[in-house]
């Protein structure tokens, strides 16, 4: 049974509906909970979803929709009754006395030495209140998605007329002067100064950096389209490799992106020349990323002298961070893949693919972190012979159904698909656990792919909320006859309050092979994969 209310003219925060969606879903007999504004793009997800009515046909943005299915009546009246108390609850701020600021002049009121705001819109008003804290004379992080390009382009020049950062749009992870912001991890200060077109990407390459022993100057997010769409044209990442290389503090730089428009890369690599310091890139998926990997003393790159040119690529997010300490401690730079020796691989290889049945033959990946599932889909694309995404590196790829899984399939939750009225995966597990579920049942999946990003604003016991789903996924399998390999990686430091260490832990306990980083995980189930095949 469904049910649809709308409530007209009353916008709630984003972040707040997700809460209040999740708590809903708790409720025993509820099936579906979505609480959220009647954007265009929430009520498309509504209609795939099964919702439809005159109700929805005539919501607009300003408007709260309450869509939820359950199994009785009563489940819905209970549903129904808990969204108004739970609205009426965050409506008077939970009870607490301490003053919210309502707008950004309020804001600036209360906290007149600040000089960064982060803003978390819908993307119909986003940009305009961008526009506003950039002519205030602040820095801006803009977390929210769906602002149009052209006015992504407009506050980008502004601010660069201004000499302020316009981080974003969809800018969810930063570390300035030693701040985390949003998503992010706690890694010491150093000298290596971090740009990301992606939020994960920048969590991976800093948390590496502190496993290596090195420290983050800053960590400058830049939004996807920045590199990647033409029209933007890396205005951000050229302005914060300007601001990197005339930051005395900043000795080397690093740059994580998505493959970026061709058009674009020579004024980046010029700019990145022009700042005299040494410079490591990886463009996650690039095929010229590896090519111009030189190895001559003409062109020292990955494996030559680290104190003398001034850019390398990167084949991974994990080698940025390697290549980035060798620099900062002009050391020479030796490329390799595991941390641990080939026969302690080759026996984990061994151990988890000895009872494989032979009716197990498909690999998928469930991540929450979006740039750890591009990289594991270019890795992994051409060894398996395909691999099905809702990014895929060749269209023919692409995943018809982002709920069913197709073959070898490896999927981003974080995806807007996922998330409409919940949070995303890195907060609400829920969403992975309840896809894992579903997994189980498929007698032809050999081997599970997942990440577990901890840190700020994440999940306060990701690995904790997985293990049931895991543990029962793994039974089923042993039940059929069969073995399901589960291999993973924690991106996260010891000093997150979630603790690398206790997170590894908790997902050992339930067999699953826990690697140093993503790309490690990845080149094991490559070498899984093809020992099954074997």
């Amino acid at each position: 049974m469904k049910r649809i209310i709308v409530r007209k003219d009353s916008y709630y925060d984003s972040v707040v509906l997700m809460s209040i969606s999740a708590e809903v879903k708790k409720i025993e007999g509820v099936k579906e909970a979505v609480v959220a504004m009647g954007t265009e793009m929430n009520l498309d997800l509504l209609q795939d979803m099964g919702f439809s009515g005159s109700e929805l046909e005539s919501s607009g943005p300003n408007d709260l929709i309450i869509a939820l299915e359950a199994e009785a009546d009563e489940a819905l009246t209970q549903a129904e009754r808990a969204v108004g108390e739970l609205l009426r609850k965050k409506s008077s701020g939970g009870g607490e006395s301490t003053y919210r600021p309502v707008d950004l002049n309020s804001a600036v009121k209360l906290l007149p030495d600040a000089n960064l705001v982060v803003i978390s819109l819908p993307g119909a008003y986003a940009a305009r209140e961008a526009r506003k804290a950039l002519l205030a004379g602040l820095h801006v992080m803009l977390f929210s998605d769906n602002v149009a390009v052209e006015q992504e382009v407009q506050l980008k020049q502004l601010a660069a007329e201004r000499g302020l950062l316009m981080m974003g749009p969809d800018c969810g992870t930063a570390m300035i002067n030693g701040m985390p912001i949003c998503f992010a991890n706690v890694v010491r200060r150093g000298d290596i100064g971090l740009i990301s077109a992606a939020g994960t990407g920048l969590q991976e390459v800093a948390c590496s950096i502190e496993k290596n022993g090195g420290g983050v100057s800053q960590g400058i997010g830049t939004g996807g389209r920045d590199l990647k769409n033409e029209r933007v044209g890396g205005i951000m990442v050229r302005m914060a490799a300007e601001a990197l290389g005339e930051d005395p503090e900043t000795k080397v730089i690093a740059v994580v992106s998505k493959p970026p428009a061709q058009a674009v890369i020579p004024e980046v690599m010029k700019t990145l020349e022009a700042t005299g310091k040494p410079c490591v890139v990886h463009f996650i998926g690039a095929e010229h990323a590896g090519a111009e990997r030189a190895r001559g003393p003409e062109h020292p790159g990955a494996q030559g002298d680290a104190r003398h040119d001034t850019i390398r690529y990167a084949a991974s997010l994990e080698e940025t961070a390697r290549m980035a300490v060798a620099l900062s401690r002009d050391e020479r730079y030796e490329p390799y893949v595991f941390d641990w020796s080939e026969d302690e691989i080759d026996g984990i290889v061994q151990r988890e693919s000895a009872e494989i049945a032979p009716d197990q033959k498909y690999l998928r990946g469930l991540f929450a972190g979006g740039t750890l599932t591009d990289e594991a889909v270019f890795a992994l694309h051409e060894p398996l012979g395909g691999v099905y995404s809702l990014d895929p590196v060749d269209p023919e790829f692409e995943l018809a159904d982002p709920q069913r899984s197709v073959g070898h399939t490896i999927v981003d939750l974080g995806e807007d698909v996922f998330t409409v009225g919940r949070p995303h995966p890195m907060i609400d597990a829920s969403i992975r656990t309840e896809r894992i579920e579903r997994e189980a049942v498929d007698p032809e999946v050999a081997v599970l792919l997942i990440d577990c990003v901890i840190g700020y604003s994440s999940h306060p016991d990701p690995a904790g909320a997985m293990l049931p789903a895991l543990r029962d996924a793994r039974e089923r399998a042993r039940r059929r006859g069969g073995y399901l390999a589960v291999v993973g990686s924690v991106t996260g430091t010891a000093g997150d309050s979630q603790n690398i260490d206790v997170q590894r832990s908790k997902l050992e306990s339930v067999g699953c092979v826990v690697m140093p980083s993503n790309y490690q995980a990845v080149k094991l189930v490559e070498r899984i994969m093809a020992r099954r095949a074997g």
